[in-house]
């Protein structure tokens, strides 16, 4: 019988007294079989070690340190990414968008934000690069325009302006400036699937 495995990230409190987990200090986890599946489950120090919570037999268990996250950056005025404008041209779904969302993909790439894991080929002769963000492990299709290196200042010229920079960023940039673009150089690697 297969098992789905969605496991929720660790708990920023203690599953028995309910107290917020300090920076740095140490934890401990139980994944343990209940009605729903497995549930992971973390503890203080103080509730696992003073057994206040009955963990029989865990399938699985560990420690940690805990870490706070350091709050965002604050910024004067929010700012498109490449990341969220590709995210909303996607959900936009705006086929005359197509070039530009490309374009985005191969900066993200190149900024080691998105990983090529695979391209798929349609009978037709269109390619759709499968693409996977490192962080989130969210999936990303991106078509393949097939844009023609003659045709790659122009999209990134509309990318720019969609971005809000007046500088072209680095991975932007067109052969012609010394540079190869990102797209350019996936042009010459013809889409080759990445170890």
């Amino acid at each position: 019988m297969a098992q789905e495995w969605d496991i929720k990230a660790r708990s920023e409190i203690c599953a028995e007294c309910k107290m917020a987990f300090q920076d740095k200090q140490q934890y401990f986890s139980a994944l343990v079989f209940g009605n729903e599946g497995y549930v992971r489950e973390d503890y203080c120090g103080r509730c696992w070690i003073g057994g206040k919570k009955d963990v029989t037999s865990p399938y699985s268990q560990w420690q940690g340190v805990f870490r706070t996250p350091p709050p965002p950056p604050e910024e004067a005025l929010k700012k498109e990414t490449a990341e969220s404008l590709l995210r909303r041209l996607m959900e936009q779904d705006d086929p005359t968008k197509m070039n530009v969302m490309y374009i985005l993909a191969v900066m993200l790439e190149r900024k080691r934000i998105l990983a090529e894991r695979d391209v798929q080929k349609h009978d037709n002769g269109a390619k759709v690069i499968v693409y996977e963000h490192k962080k989130t492990g969210e999936t990303f299709l991106i078509p393949d325009p097939g844009l023609r290196l003659d045709q790659l200042e122009h999209v990134q010229i509309e990318v720019v302006e969609m971005l809000g920079v007046r500088k072209m960023p680095q991975s932007a940039e067109t052969a012609g400036s010394g540079q190869p673009s990102a797209a350019a150089d996936r042009q010459e690697a013809g889409h080759e699937n990445k170890p």
